[in-house]
């Protein structure tokens, strides 16, 4: 059941009106975007990607398409999420009113609250040795603590212990709220950046006996970073990664410069240690300690700004981005992370004689060694192999270039199409390239383009061919518009001694019409395309009433002021299709909008909306339903209006 209140404008005269949705729809899939990012982390065995929205409150939860499957309100300033090591808990840090959260990861449900003892936190997290760490502090003074799941509050015990960043061995404590990351090939190794006043601090401390002990520690100085943003364990290494960009080693308790990988707003490293940056619209990933990207993708905008908005799957089978648009950030699903693109290129002349020998050229590179003696595939689409013939296999020099030569037997559009299969390193690469031989071009036309019609009409579309050589055969297709009804050839024939051929089409939604002529030896391929709209069918019918009568020349439906009536809507059914119900009130001589709403066409078509009673009598409204292209949940059919139904409440 839903409910919606009037505009305010009609609140003298509908108190409370309501509306509630009897028939049920099918939801649409949503992206799942956030204003701020309050946390980032991916289930692998769920195979969900949970994000915190800190400007609105929310924990989303998407698959790994990136389609938001669930969300839930109520976590006001959610600033960090951490997941279990087993994945069955999802913890959640809300500094505002200093809690973490236990949920459980398959409903987003609150299992526990832990309240945390400080004015100044929590704000990050990270769970390790079977506990989970958070930071908490002001630019002047940090430190960190930890919830111990397996203690039980009920029996006295405190799961919660504060102080927790180990003095001896460091000096000092953290200046802020560190930064905290984890390995999960080391799971018992906390990664500590310091994010005050003094930003360049940073310790690796162990955790796996659930209390913390200094591995590695370093009182920034400025000579390793210039300030830490960002914070990563690099599996397989004893190495933290900083801003995405600085390799920082550690042996004996100390950290030295190891190595750096270009610059970088932020990144994320994988359980096998390939490194995913984020910089200026763009995510590269990278081999460990190599400075050449394996791939790049194109995300978001070159102008925002966010850390932390890179995560790997588990297996390391994608990376999930929160890309910048705007203001918001949406999840990016990114796949075949592990695959060096290479670049084909293919070079041929862009006109040339038929049946007279030509030259194709070309270069294959890749930023990973290729395999030597790669072989390209060639194919030859024309007028006479239009689905594509065959060529001989071309072979790439050591220098990455080939060429072939080819005889094109037919006039017309000749496309080359080369095509490296790939590898375990590297992913397929296809390129094309088209060569132009002369022929002569004809005209054809297509009748009733842009027209209009009612549901269910019969529509006649002709086309007319012009001159040609050989090829008097014209092909018309229909293409419904909605992807589940496919582009279909309705009509195929010679045309008649007038050059005409036509063909009906039954018009229930908006259609688009192509005819055409596959060319010949002498006369170039030719495509006419017409696109005309189709209406919905729309009835409503009213109940509950006890009469119908005049008021004026106007009929109108007669309710008792305390009757609720059911509106029924009648409309061509398309799946998730929704009727936007249209309800305005007549007050002193003008009617009056509410808010319109959208409620779900069930699979047989019907809509009942029940509109909530005023109340009082002398009460005039009235009601229609209208299917909106674009808005009722499919773009299938032309936006079309049913009629006002009019309603009186009386005593």
């Amino acid at each position: 059941m839903r409910s919606t209140s009037v505009a305010t404008a009609l609140a003298v005269v509908f108190s409370s009106a309501a509306l509630s949705v009897v028939a049920a729809g099918t939801a649409s899939a949503a992206a799942t975007t956030v204003t701020n990012i309050g946390g980032f982390v991916v289930d692998g065995p769920l195979q969900r990607v949970f994000v915190g929205d800190a400007a609105n409150g929310r924990i989303l939860a998407s698959d790994y398409n990136g389609t938001l499957v669930n969300s839930d309100t109520g976590f006001d300033g959610v600033s960090d999420l951490a997941l279990s090591d087993d994945g069955t808990t999802l913890y959640a840090a809300l500094p505002g009113v200093h809690q973490v959260l236990a949920l459980d990861p398959a409903t987003l449900a609150v299992k526990t609250s832990y309240n945390i003892p400080t004015n100044t936190g929590p704000r990050h997290l990270a769970f390790a040795g079977g506990k989970a760490w958070f930071s908490y502090g002001d630019q002047w003074d940090g430190d960190i603590g930890s919830i111990d799941p397996a203690v039980d509050p009920a029996g006295g015990a405190d799961p919660v212990a504060m102080a927790q960043f180990p003095t001896e061995g460091t000096s000092v404590g953290i200046w802020g709220q560190g930064l905290l990351d984890t390995d999960p090939t080391r799971p018992g190794l906390l990664a500590v950046g310091e994010t005050g006043i003094s930003t360049d601090s940073m310790a690796v401390l162990d955790v796996s006996d659930g209390t913390a002990k200094v591995t590695a520690w370093y009182d920034g100085d400025y000579t390793l970073n210039s300030g830490i943003s960002d914070i990563d364990l690099v599996p397989g290494a004893d190495q933290v990664l900083v801003n995405g960009t600085d390799r920082d080693a550690w042996a004996g308790g100390k950290f030295s410069m190891a190595g750096s990988y270009p610059a970088a707003w932020g990144a994320d490293i994988s359980a096998t240690g390939l490194v995913a940056q984020f910089n200026a619209g763009k995510v590269a990933v990278y081999r460990p300690d190599t400075i050449r990207p394996l791939r790049t993708y194109a995300v978001g905008t070159t102008t925002d700004y966010a850390t932390g908005n890179l995560r790997w799957a588990p297996d390391s089978s994608r990376i999930f981005a929160l890309a910048p648009n705007g203001g918001s950030f949406t999840l990016k699903v990114l796949t075949q992370p592990t695959l060096n693109v290479p670049t084909l290129t293919v070079n041929a002349p862009s006109s040339a004689p038929r049946a007279k020998k030509l030259t194709v050229t070309g270069k294959l590179s890749a930023t990973v060694p290729l395999p030597a003696g790669v072989k390209l595939s060639v194919t030859r689409t024309d007028v006479e192999s239009p689905s594509g013939k065959t060529l001989p296999a071309v072979t790439v020099k050591a220098d990455g270039t080939y060429s072939f030569t080819d005889t094109p037997p037919a006039g017309g559009t000749v496309t080359y199409k080369v095509t490296y299969a790939g590898d375990a390193d590297h992913a397929t690469a296809t390129a094309s390239d088209k060569v132009t031989v002369s022929r002569a071009g004809t005209s054809l036309s297509l009748n009733n383009n842009g027209k209009l019609y009612n549901y269910g009409a019969d529509v006649k579309f002709t086309a007319h061919l012009g001159t040609t050589y050989k090829n008097r055969s014209v092909k018309i297709y229909a293409d419904p518009f909605g992807g589940d009804k496919p582009k279909k050839l309705i009509k195929t024939g010679k045309v008649d001694s007038h050059g005409n051929i036509a063909a009906w089409v039954d018009m229930t939604r908006d259609t688009a019409v192509s005819a055409v002529f596959d060319g010949d030896a002498r006369y170039a391929p030719k495509t006419a395309k017409a696109t005309a709209y189709a209406r919905v069918k729309i009835s409503t019918a009213v109940s509950k009433h006890y009469k119908i009568a005049k008021i004026g020349s106007t009929s109108y439906y007669w309710f008792h002021k305390n009757t609720d009536p059911i509106i029924t809507t009648t409309m061509t059914y398309y799946p998730g299709r929704e009727q936007r119900f249209d309800l305005q009130v007549y007050y002193q001589g003008t009617w009056y909008s509410s808010d319109s709403e959208y409620f779900a066409v069930s699979s047989n078509g019907k809509s009942a909306v029940q509109l909530g009673a005023p109340g009082e009598s002398g009460i005039r409204a009235r009601v229609r339903s209208v299917y909106v292209n674009g808005s009722s949940g499919d773009s299938v059919n032309s936006t079309t209006y049913g009629g006002w139904k009019y309603l009186y409440f009386s005593n």
